[in-house]
């Protein structure tokens, strides 16, 4: 529940966050290009205001220019004037100059003779009225308009500008002729100079500012090593320093720029005009400025607007959002339900599908799981314990039997006896008639085990058969022992020497049978089992039909292991021996060839036969290795040989394993290239098991051996159940007859025409044939008789070291015929 209820709240936060995160996007979006597009209008307002500021500027400072140059000329033509300077009447000039000064509230007014000599002046500072003085010759000089911005209107009087004394000044100066009565006619030349000049000071800035909202300040550059200085401003005085220092070090890039700087945290945009002097010197700039940030601050309200707008949107949305992720995650979390149910493994639940749309799919689709699961597993649990081919228990089930079975018999001494069963030949069968055929007889073997098992008396409780694997039965027995198990083995063999007939097939059974029981080997259900598999595998081994386990077997299996163990350093170690056992032709008597065979000189147990080791070897894959080592010594003992004189043909049998290996072919010609052997003196023997493993491998491995110039033999012929088709298309040359027929053909008549009938069809089938098993001198005559090829058996001699074969060659004398050796007697 919890689990389930976390994934559902974070697919229902996640829903909920794209929302929000989606409507953050683009309210955040939004704003920022309403913020940019409100910095942008208010930064062009600034910029139109401060156009509009400079015209008004550059219209107020002609208009003073022209009222000064107006009341300059009237001071010139002021007739007391004139009388004042005919009758050189100083308190008559100063007079007139005072009077007119205040008609147009001029800062100086000045008076200076024909050579530029002051005669009388308002301004109390003599130095201020001689440096304007010495300015007359320039200002009296025709000027042109100075080069004012487009916003200048057109015929304006040019601009007349002047530092003095830190200073600046508007100036006007104009010629002042003598009364027309003292100077004679046609007289052009002045009786004195006339100045006027008017500070550019804060009354100019206040009315700029008052009519145009702008701040203004007059700056003057930097002389001799000096900077920036603010002559006036209609900003506060403390600010002035900071103003020149910014824009000391701000951009200034003209008469039309328009830097932006900062002072004291506040954004100015601004527009500076340069104010000239006569000689064209920069001796004033006004600088027209407005906060950015007082013009963006009228925006500031619908900022906020529009922030709480975005605030109101984001809360709905976040409602919404949250409807729909609980409307959608609500029958989510109900599935959700649905599916732990069935992670449990509860079917039973139907799945609520009372839901619209694809949520409702899904549903559906969750209950037509649920419906496909509870059969499914219903099969499974069925499969889980019965055998599909049989219907019959299967190793679980009859394991969770004997579990219970074996506890009854630890805890109140109720014993229990198990059987385990292997058919024989099922392999065969199956892979000759095929697998379905193989299915159909399980299961007829399958129904005589359970016909036989409730027809006969096992006491009280029923017994139970079950199949563990493949051909493998198992017949648990409660309430019996190992004693009262023997009757029932007896019994199921009895009915397995009854033939099965199948799709007119007959089919003779057998099979291996192993008997364990419980208390007595063994407390538990898996030791009990194991040992009634090692009492199989024996009774399989030793073909005895039935074999009751006892400890031995538990020694056998511990020391096959063991010498299978110390059999992987045997190789390494020389501690293998060739030994050969001749053979030779019946009808001259001469030495032909020889079987290679293995024993293994252990150092502890000493010579040990085939027998205790190669089969093991078998099972395990380790065959392949041994295989290899008496390739490479029969070679080299065949090369000995043949440089001994003795031509021999040297036999080496092959497993199963080594017929299925696709290397050996390779393996085998490099020993004979390394040996320099011809190949027909390598003779490697099969049996007819062995091919019938994988006839068609086997077939492909013997031709490509047949094509090496191998001969090839059929070993142990008549014992297996290959059929003639098998035999006609198989690549050999030879059939070495089992010794079972050879050994008592001379006293049993069956076995001879057996052996006669065997050597007629392989010489018609064009092959030779080798007799194994000769210990008598009636069976060589009676197979010297019947046209045998060949013959290997005690009679010539047992098998000897590989060392001793070649003298033994030479020493060799075919036994005599029966009446000859009598008569030599």
């Amino acid at each position: 529940m919890p689990s389930a209820f976390f994934h559902t709240r974070r697919l229902q936060t996640r829903i909920l966050a794209v929302y929000l995160g989606l409507l953050l996007v683009v309210q955040g979006t939004t704003y920022w290009v309403i913020h940019q597009a409100i910095d942008r209008n208010a930064r062009q307002s600034v910029a139109e205001s401060l156009g509009s500021g400079e015209a008004l500027l550059l219209r107020l400072l002609h208009q003073q220019q022209d009222a000064l140059q107006q009341a300059t000329r009237a001071l010139a033509e002021d007739d007391s004037l004139h009388t004042a300077l005919t009758l050189a009447q100083p308190e008559g000039m100063l007079t007139a100059l005072r009077s007119h000064r205040e008609a147009v509230r001029a800062s100086v007014t000045l008076l200076t003779t024909p050579a530029f000599v002051p005669l009388s002046q308002t301004e109390d500072s003599p130095g201020t009225a001689l440096a304007m003085a010495a300015l007359m010759p320039a200002l009296l000089q025709p000027q042109a308009p100075a080069q004012t911005p487009a916003a200048q209107p057109r015929q304006a009087t040019a601009l007349r500008v002047v530092r003095i004394n830190g200073q600046i000044y508007q100036v006007a100066a104009m010629a002042a002729m003598a009364a027309p009565t003292t100077v004679p006619p046609n007289t052009t030349a002045p009786a004195a100079w006339v100045l006027m000049a008017t500070r550019i000071d804060t009354r100019l800035l206040q009315e700029l500012h008052s009519l145009s909202g702008l701040d203004l300040a007059l700056l003057t550059p930097p002389e001799a090593g000096s900077r920036w200085q603010v002559l006036d401003a209609t900003l506060p005085a403390d600010s002035w320093p900071r103003l020149a220092q910014a824009w000391e070090n701000g951009p200034r890039r003209g008469t039309l720029s328009q830097p932006t700087f900062h002072v004291g945290g506040d954004e100015f945009s601004a527009r500076a005009l340069v104010l000239p002097d006569l000689q064209g010197h920069d001796v004033l700039r006004a600088v027209l400025m407005r906060s950015v940030d007082q013009a963006i601050a009228p925006y500031r309200e619908l900022k906020l607007t529009l922030l709480g707008l975005s605030a109101l949107g984001v809360l709905a949305f976040g409602v919404v959002g949250m409807l729909s992720a609980r409307r959608i995650t609500a029958p989510l979390r109900e599935l959700s339900s649905s599916a732990r149910q069935l992670g449990r493994g509860e079917y039973d639940s139907e799945v609520s599908s009372d839901f619209d749309g694809e949520i409702g799919e899904l549903a559906q689709s969750f209950e037509t799981m649920r419906q496909t699961i509870q059969a499914r597993e219903g099969e499974l649990r069925r499969l889980a314990w019965q055998d599909p081919l049989t219907e019959l228990p299967n190793l679980e089930q009859f394991r969770r039997d004997l579990r219970q079975a074996v506890g009854r018999a630890s805890q109140h001494g109720v014993p229990c006896a198990v059987l385990l069963l292997d058919m024989d030949r099922f392999k065969q069968v199956n892979d000759q008639l095929g697998h379905r055929f193989g299915d159909r007889l399980l299961r007829a073997v399958a129904q005589r085990l359970h016909d036989g098992l409730h027809d006969g008396a096992h006491g009280s409780q029923t017994p139970v058969l079950a199949r563990l694997s493949g051909d493998e039965f198992g017949i648990l027995l409660p309430g019996a022992d190992a004693a009262a198990a023997w009757p029932v083995a007896q019994r199921i063999l009895a009915d397995f020497e009854r033939p099965l007939v199948l799709d007119g097939h007959t089919v003779d059974l057998g099979a291996g049978i192993g008997i364990a029981a419980s208390p007595a080997h063994g407390l538990d259900a898996d030791t009990v089992l194991s040992r009634a598999e090692l009492a199989m595998n024996a009774a399989k081994q030793r073909q005895a039909g039935a074999v009751s386990y006892h400890p031995g077997l538990d020694a056998t299996a511990s020391a096959s292991l063991t010498l299978l163990g110390e059999l992987r350093t045997a190789v390494d170690d020389s501690q293998l021996r060739l030994f050969l056992q001749p053979k030779v032709t019946l009808a001259t008597g001469q030495v032909v060839g020889a079987e290679a065979l293995v024993r293994w000189q252990h150092p502890e147990r000493g010579v040990l036969s085939p027998i205790g080791f190669v089969p093991f070897a078998e099972q395990t894959g380790f065959v392949r290795l041994l295989t290899r080592w008496m390739i490479d010594e029969v070679a080299r003992t065949a090369q000995a040989l043949s440089q001994q004189g003795l031509a021999m043909k040297l036999a080496v049998n092959l497993s199963t394993r080594d017929l299925l290996d696709p290397e050996l072919p390779p393996r085998l010609a490099d020993a004979i290239a390394r040996h320099q052997l011809a190949p027909d003196s390598l003779v490697l023997e099969i049996t007819e098991s062995a091919i019938m493993d994988d006839p068609e491998r086997a077939l492909h491995t013997l031709q490509r051996l047949r094509t090496m110039g191998v001969r090839l033999s059929i070993d142990d012929f008549g014992t297996g159940y290959s059929s003639l088709s098998y035999l006609k298309s198989l690549p050999v040359q030879e059939l070495k007859m089992d010794r079972s027929f050879v050994m008592s053909m001379a006293a049993d008549e069956h076995d001879a025409k057996i052996v006669q009938s065997t050597v007629e069809l392989a010489h018609s089938l064009g092959l030779s044939v080798v007799a194994e098993g000769v210990e008598n001198l009636a069976t060589w005559e009676l197979l010297q008789v019947l046209g045998c090829d060949e013959a290997q058996g005690h009679l010539i001699a047992k098998p000897m070291p590989a060392r001793q074969f070649a003298a033994w060659v030479m020493a060799w004398q075919p036994p005599q015929p029966a009446n000859l050796a009598a008569s030599s007697a």
